[in-house]
């Protein structure tokens, strides 16, 4: 479903640039075809860095306090936001709609296979620089696609389910690694609540509103009005949906994640709405909500996670479940 949106959109996008191609030669007398075929793709571009301007505007409302070390000179504020755009691009335009995938395997693996869990409106595909990363390591991992894309958190929970036990089933192993981006570390959340932790070394989450965000305040879909953050970064609170799933976990649970986010991100807004309580809270800073899975130094955290977690669980006894 999400691979053929996104087709579709780029295929309007290509049909918009034609048509302003047409104008621009027609209308507005441009002679030079080069200048022409220029300004038409430029405009489609103008009009995609809007939008994740606007998403930066929207955060900067909700935004929590950055630590004055980690606050950004104007060389770096526009590193991350050409970051946050080019990663953008590549995973609306490119990688979500061509790169979807549902396994990578990899001979003489060098950790625990791994669970990859997209977010809001993503799919596998999103996931196409990391799990370059991860073959380079020499890291099995299953990728799962989550719909309807408009569904509940509580409905996508089968389908993690389901792709769990494939992994055990086909790896022969009791237990894996999930690396969840963004609603997807709530809805391993949400999969731990309904089916325990047996299965699970080690959650590591990248930019999860574990405490919801400002953004999904302007979302569509059950999704969004489960992830929504009520309120100021100093007075709001969690949605119903969020605060009950919390009542649910304790401090075993929660040792179980990682929690990766940046102190840029432009989606989760407060920021530290992605610190979960108990958990191990890792922060970043200069890199924006799409682009944590598209950096280098993300990755190169994530696979260090994920070795040492495949470490301590290969060094407890009757670890894994039969």
């Amino acid at each position: 479903m999400v691979a053929r949106i996104t087709r579709i959109l780029l295929f309007l996008q290509m049909a918009i640039a034609v048509a302003l191609f047409v104008l621009a030669v027609k209308v507005w007398h441009i002679d030079s075809l080069a200048l022409a075929v220029a300004a038409s793709i430029g405009l489609i571009l103008l009009a995609r860095l809007l939008i994740t301007a606007n998403n930066f505007f929207i955060s900067w409302l909700y935004r929590s306090e950055t630590p004055d070390a980690l606050r950004l000179n104007r060389r770096q504020a526009c590193r991350l936001f050409f970051g946050e755009f080019g990663a953008s691009m590549a995973s609306s335009s490119w990688t979500m709609a061509f790169h979807r995938f549902s396994k990578r395997s990899v001979r003489n693996p060098t950790a625990l296979p791994v669970l990859l869990v997209h977010g809001y409106g993503c799919n596998s595909g999103y996931w196409h620089a990391m799990s370059k990363a991860l073959a380079k390591a020499r890291i099995t991992h299953y990728a799962v696609d989550l719909e309807p894309i408009l569904g509940s958190i509580d409905d996508y929970v089968p389908a993690v389910q389901r792709a769990v036990e494939a992994v055990c089933d086909e790896t022969g192993q009791g237990k894996l690694i999930i690396v969840a981006h963004s609603m997807g570390g709530l809805v391993t959340r949400a999969y731990l609540r309904d089916h325990g932790r047996d299965r699970i070394a080690k959650v590591i989450t990248l930019g999860t509103p574990h405490r919801g965000t400002g953004l999904a305040n302007f979302g569509i879909g059950r999704s969004s009005m489960q992830m929504r953050w009520k309120g100021d970064a100093i007075k709001g609170e969690s949605s119903d949906w969020l605060s009950k799933l919390a009542n649910t976990e304790d401090d075993a649970l929660r040792a179980l994640f990682v929690s990766i986010y940046s102190h840029h991100d432009n989606i989760v807004s407060p920021q530290t709405s992605s610190c979960l309580a108990g958990a191990a809270n890792i922060e970043f800073h200069g890199i924006g909500h799409v682009a944590l899975a598209f950096s280098p130094a993300i990755q190169a955290r994530v696979i260090e996670e994920i070795r040492a977690a495949s470490r301590q669980a290969s060094a407890m006894p009757e670890a894994c479940p039969a």
